[in-house]
């Protein structure tokens, strides 16, 4: 599914995050930044020890905030690693520390003049979010950040599954149908 809003573009795929060739992917890391499960480690593994070596120097980072390596052996140029929260009930701020997570990683990609960026399903594996809910968290922050920022091309949501992908497009189509 593709959609336009402003100049710039957004899509939904299913797929592999490790795969697509946008400048940057956003990697959803541990606040180590030192690799883990899920597409953390996937991002790791395909994109080869000098992600983990920058990740090293970089020291880690806390959940909302983003940070950027090279891409390594992907195809996208740079990985902007980001950390979301973990959901305990949906009372501690966890939306907030999500919307910060895509937030951030936009603003590094425009800061860095990246004009295409792919993102993964941020905290919605192990951390637990509520698929329904990240998604509509994710679209909401993407598409109005979108709307103010024309310096950024395309942006990808890569998801994983049948399942993934329809919590996706329902939630835009939500999100969409509010705007009217």
């Amino acid at each position: 599914m593709r959609v336009t809003i402003a100049e710039s573009a957004l899509e939904l795929v299913q797929g592999d995050i490790t795969e697509q060739d946008t400048e940057a992917i956003v990697n959803a890391a541990n606040p180590s930044l030192l690799g883990g499960g899920g597409v953390d480690g996937a991002i790791h593994a395909a994109g080869g020890s000098q992600i983990l070596a920058e990740c090293r120097k970089i020291g880690g980072c806390p959940p909302g905030e983003a940070r950027i390596t090279t891409g390594g052996r992907l195809k996208a140029r740079f990985v902007i690693h980001t950390v979301g929260p973990i959901y305990h009930d949906g009372q501690r701020g966890e939306a907030k520390v999500l919307r910060n997570a895509y937030l951030n990683s936009l603003r590094l990609a425009s800061e860095r003049g990246i004009r295409s960026v792919a993102f993964p399903s941020i905290s919605t594996g192990v951390y637990g979010y509520p698929m329904a809910l990240a998604a509509a968290v994710a679209l909401e922050t993407v598409l109005g950040y979108l709307r103010e920022h024309s310096e950024i091309d395309l942006v990808r949501f890569v998801l994983f599954g049948t399942s993934a992908y329809q919590h996706y497009e329902h939630a835009l189509q939500v999100v969409l149908r509010g705007e009217q």
